[in-house]
């Protein structure tokens, strides 16, 4: 390896690593207020809670890792173009495919990294959380619980509030619980209410009600619906489970299933590391092509790689929505976005009169 390969890659690697660093510790700090505002602490723990961040950070570093890489191309290569570095390179007879190479030389392995983290890293996230989420979202963590104290989720649109505890016994006495749905509202009122742990892992835990009401009340009929129970087994919904059960799956299982949602997860993961590479190349149009020499147009260049990452973002999560829909069959599927892309990127290398990788004198 040559030393102006070392040199531009180094240029590269220093703000990759200082931007993962400030995303990564951006979507950390998020996640705790949104937890934390969540009363996820006094459901799950404060171990809990810091088990919940970490799996859902490395959920995102599939996504962080091209962007933090997008963005390092073009403060690396800007820096270089902003101080003439790129032009001194390319008169001494540096064409422009060999700081493509160099760039690539980092962008390869970390698009490897990226496939890596999306097929196995982020399914296992996923699959370690949705228990934790699920117990967050559905309060039924009542060791968590203090009397006298209501406990409400914005998400669930759960209110709990419980009257007195035996720790010893694990039971709770004037248990009041209320849920919004879009069309009903149900409250639930219980002498007493114990938590039953499931035996098996795969088993969700419920509640155990005793000597109660239920309140079922419906906004479009006249009257309401008013059951007296002695005993009553309450479970929450597991919409939550459907939906992280697909995102948990391996990536061997999606690949032999037929159906749209799953094809479109698979392909998704799959995408992760052409799409790293992809925005590094076009990262690299924007210094290479719209910085002409002793000419700064770094804010503008700035300016519109956002607007293009943008534009990119909504439409990759335009394909996968679109494959999960049925809308777009699993040929092309998503591939339609990446091709388009390697098109516009050869097109663009392959215009004369931009020499893109031409010789400088």
């Amino acid at each position: 390896m040559k030393l102006i390969d070392r040199y531009i890659m180094r240029e590269l690697l220093l703000p990759f690593l200082v931007v993962i660093t400030i995303l990564v510790g951006l979507f950390a700090s998020f996640s705790s207020a949104r937890f934390l505002a969540g009363a996820v602490t006094e459901t799950l723990g404060i171990y809990a809670l810091l088990k919940l961040i970490l799996l859902k950070t490395l959920i995102a570093l599939e996504v962080l890792v091209p962007i933090a890489l997008y963005v390092a191309v073009i403060i690396g290569l800007g820096r270089l173009s902003k101080d003439q570095e790129l032009n001194v390179i390319r008169s001494a007879g540096i064409s422009g495919k060999r700081i493509v190479y160099a760039v690539l030389l980092v962008t390869i392995p970390v698009g490897i990294i990226s496939g890596l983290l999306s097929s196995y890293v982020r399914p296992w996230a996923y699959a370690e959380s949705y228990i934790l989420d699920a117990q967050a979202e559905a309060e039924l963590n009542t060791n968590r619980f203090q009397a006298g104290r209501f406990y409400g989720s914005e998400s669930s649109g759960r209110v709990v509030f419980v009257h007195s505890k035996d720790d010893v016994n694990k039971t709770m006495e004037n248990v009041f619980h209320y849920i919004h749905k879009p069309d009903t509202s149900e409250i639930i009122i219980a002498k007493k209410a114990q938590q039953i742990q499931p035996l098996t892992p795969k088993e969700r835990p419920y509640i155990q009600l005793t000597n109660g009401y239920i309140y079922q009340l419906t906004h479009a009929a006249t009257k309401d619906d008013v059951i007296k129970f002695e005993k009553m087994t309450y479970f929450t919904s597991s919409d939550h489970v459907i939906n992280y059960r697909r995102k948990a799956a391996t990536t061997r299982t999606l690949w032999e299933s037929d159906r749209p949602r799953d094809i479109a997860e698979l392909q998704w993961r799959l995408s992760r590391p052409v799409a790293t590479i992809l925005l590094a190349l076009i990262a690299i149009t924007f210094i290479l092509i719209r910085t002409a020499p002793r000419q700064d147009k770094t804010d503008r260049t700035y300016l519109l790689a956002a607007m293009v990452f943008a534009i990119y973002y909504n439409l990759s999560g335009l394909a996968k929505n679109w494959v999960e829909q049925g809308v777009v069959s699993s040929v092309p599927g998503v591939w339609w976005l990446y091709l388009s892309m390697l098109i516009v990127l050869g097109l663009i290398a392959l215009e004369p009169h931009k020499k893109l990788f031409s010789r400088q004198p």
